[in-house]
């Protein structure tokens, strides 16, 4: 593909940006991140008031806005908007998937998925209008990677992250371009809300796969745990820069593992992540007669 006018440069802070679930975690620090480099940010959540000091935390321009990701009628997208992150989502107990629960897979589906592709879809015509503009989506690192447990979470993930390669391909005419963040162990609310014993140890055959797999959490991800303001300053810069690749990691866990699946097949990644996990089960792994 031709790169397009412009292609080799930074993308200029001019215009609008827009984040969703911004009043905690990965979304607050890019929306601050966002406001100290120029854009004038519109930091969105439910509940307008878990982001009350949001504005007294940047140099730059920063409003706090109502908007739910799963409710078109609270969608109000400034008219010089070029920066739209996808960032609002939920997730749920980490269960097997026989035990799983399938309200939960349509509340995750509903926020994760459905409310990525209803935003997106009532931004593209105002992003089109302000080009040079991005789409940015943050997706999970686990995605590439044989986690247990994850299946509901991880299954929204991967439907938007299969999203950015379509709307990659469809927005690029349009000047926009596509960005995948794929975060590993972030310090957020929600990443020490999975820490502690995993829920998946309520359930006999499962116990020692979800000990060992909190084992290996403990030994490699944990010690890698990256600040938000950190993760958001490389998001932002993945943001900005008109010629780099869609998925980026945004600490050294997630990346290290994007360039494991880039470099890797599909089976190679499972004999490097998944398999050693099944090799310390041993016995416990054999199937019963």
């Amino acid at each position: 593909m031709t790169p397009g006018p412009g292609a080799g440069r930074t993308l200029p802070a001019t215009g609008s940006a827009l984040v969703t679930g911004a009043s905690r975690g990965i979304g607050r620090a890019v929306a601050l991140e966002l406001a100290d480099r120029g854009f004038d940010t519109v930091a969105t959540m439910r509940n307008p008031a878990d982001g009350a000091d949001l504005p007294g935390a940047t140099t730059g321009r920063l409003r706090v806005v109502a908007l739910d990701v799963t409710d078109p009628t609270t969608y109000d997208l400034p008219d010089d908007l070029t920066v739209l992150v996808n960032n609002a989502g939920i997730d749920t107990d980490y269960l097997p998937v026989e035990h799983s629960d399938l309200d939960d897979w349509r509340r995750l589906f509903e926020t994760n998925v459905l409310g990525v592709v209803g935003l997106t879809m009532a931004a593209i015509p105002t992003l089109r209008a302000n080009r040079p503009a991005v789409v940015c989506t943050v997706t999970s690192s686990s995605i590439l990677a044989a986690v247990p447990f994850y299946s509901a979470y991880r299954a929204t993930k991967a439907a938007v992250s299969a999203l950015g390669d379509t709307l990659r391909v469809e927005l690029a005419p349009s000047g926009i371009r596509v960005v995948e963040i794929l975060p590993g162990p972030v310090d957020t609310d929600m990443f020490r809300l999975s820490t502690g014993e995993p829920v998946a140890t309520r359930f006999p055959r499962y116990r020692i796969m979800a000990e060992a797999a909190a084992g290996l959490r403990r030994e490699h991800a944990d010690p890698q745990v990256t600040a938000p303001a950190v993760a958001a300053a490389r998001i932002v810069d993945a943001i900005v820069d008109r010629n780099g690749p869609m998925r980026y990691g945004c600490d050294p866990l997630s990346a290290g593992l994007l360039d494991l699946w880039r470099q890797a097949d599909d089976e190679t990644v499972f004999e490097l992540t998944g398999r050693s996990l099944l090799d310390q089960l041993g016995e416990a792994n054999r199937p019963e007669p």
